[in-house]
């Protein structure tokens, strides 16, 4: 349930942390030589924060969010979600993630593909339907159950990729650019839906986009980084109300939030390449 509009959203320090990174760096070893792809990052995200994450292509928006679920391994400082390392946050299932595409399997209606990660799990037919319902509901998506990925729009395929990320009911959701290929009406309507779903669910999200309206519009918390080796140049926090139309893009404290993040952009160079 949304909160008045005149409530502003908590800073970070106020919640427990859900990931906290220490001096994370990661150095890709390829036949060209090594890769630094994150260097010193410090980073504490907070039970119920919404992150952004923006920067120039190959600043390690999506490094970072992939160590996070385990599918990169740091090379030198530390990393905990919810406490635990990646490894042990992955097998227990502490997170969901939501990739720059859908990948719906095809031959797969939507509920089967919502359904394929209980399937993994082993939870019951029963159980497995009633997940599947309760997610397709919180995306928007009843009544589709029985369509096939190609009969959906690139938007409801992405809908779907996040049913699917939800199914498990995992507090931390990852989504990495999940809107960037779809035009911008599109994009403004699932980002509506997007905080509809997280103020319903109060889970935490880490979202990376390229987007500065993007970003500003939907976070508590906008993280700044810079071209390679990926560091964190600028942590912002929001102070927008949690109740957003489309239409606070116009309006003056938008606009200043989003010159400070063009000027963290800048700062770190990410227009000289």
């Amino acid at each position: 349930m949304n909160a008045p509009a005149s409530t502003v959203m908590p800073a970070s320090q106020e919640a427990p942390a859900v990931v906290e990174a220490a001096d994370l760096s990661l150095t890709f070893q390829t036949n060209d030589g090594p890769v630094h792809a994150l260097a010193d990052v410090d980073l504490a995200i907070g039970k119920g924060e919404f992150v952004s994450f923006i920067g120039p292509s190959g600043c390690g928006k999506t490094t970072f969010l992939r160590v996070i679920a385990d599918l990169e391994q740091p090379t030198a400082g530390s990393i905990s979600v919810n406490g635990m390392s990646p490894s042990e946050a992955r097998q227990s299932r502490a997170y969901g993630y939501v990739f720059q595409a859908a990948a719906l399997y095809p031959w797969r209606t939507i509920e089967r593909n919502v359904a394929l990660p209980l399937e993994i799990m082993g939870l019951s037919k029963t159980e497995q339907r009633e997940r599947v319902a309760r997610t397709l509901e919180l995306v928007n998506l009843t009544g589709f159950e029985k369509k096939f990925p190609w009969q959906l729009s690139g938007g409801m395929q992405q809908r779907a990729s996040i049913a699917r990320a939800l199914a498990f009911d995992a507090d931390l959701l990852l989504m990495d650019e999940p809107f960037g290929a779809l035009d911008e009406i599109v994009r403004d309507h699932l980002n509506e839906q997007l905080l509809e779903l997280w103020a319903r669910t109060e889970k935490t999200i880490c979202f990376v986009t390229h987007s500065i309206p993007e970003a500003v519009y939907l976070s508590t918390k906008i993280v700044v980084m810079s071209p390679r080796p990926g560091r964190v140049t600028d942590v912002i926090e929001s102070t927008l109300p949690r109740e957003r139309p489309l239409d606070i893009r116009e309006s003056s404290e938008f606009l200043k939030i989003a010159h400070r993040v063009r000027e963290g952009l800048r700062a770190g160079h990410s227009y000289d390449d």
